[in-house]
């Protein structure tokens, strides 16, 4: 049994690019992946409604929600699943620097809003 609290991830599971990320965090986490529930947002609308998350605001961004029910978003939500796994805690604490933090989330932001804006689906 993992020593790590249950996280719930709400991704965008029509994302090719979004379903390779999580089946290379799963492989990566081992043992750790199986305390994390992958929630696609396009399937679980009320779910996130229910927890007074915008399902438009989870598709534009990574929302993962903690065992006590608390949300992260974006650069944080992806900085909490990395520090899970050993190879990615450096990068992790890398992303979270405050300079850098701030600069990859405008190009994070970027480019989900042009991904979405290619696909048809930009809320």
């Amino acid at each position: 049994m993992s020593a790590l609290p249950p996280l719930r991830v709400y991704y965008d599971g029509v994302c090719p690019g979004c379903r390779r990320d999580r089946a290379r965090y799963e492989r990566w986490a081992g043992e750790t992946g199986r305390d994390v529930s992958w929630c696609d947002v396009t399937e679980h609308q009320q779910m996130l409604r229910a927890k007074g998350i915008d399902p438009r605001a989870a598709l534009l961004s990574l929302h993962v929600e903690e065992e006590g029910g608390a949300i992260r978003e974006g650069i944080d939500a992806y900085i909490l699943l990395m520090r899970r796994v050993p190879r990615l805690r450096p990068l992790a604490w890398l992303i979270g620097l405050p300079g850098l933090k701030s600069v990859l989330r405008f190009g994070y932001d970027r480019w989900v809003r042009r991904r979405l804006a290619r696909e048809g689906r930009l809320p």
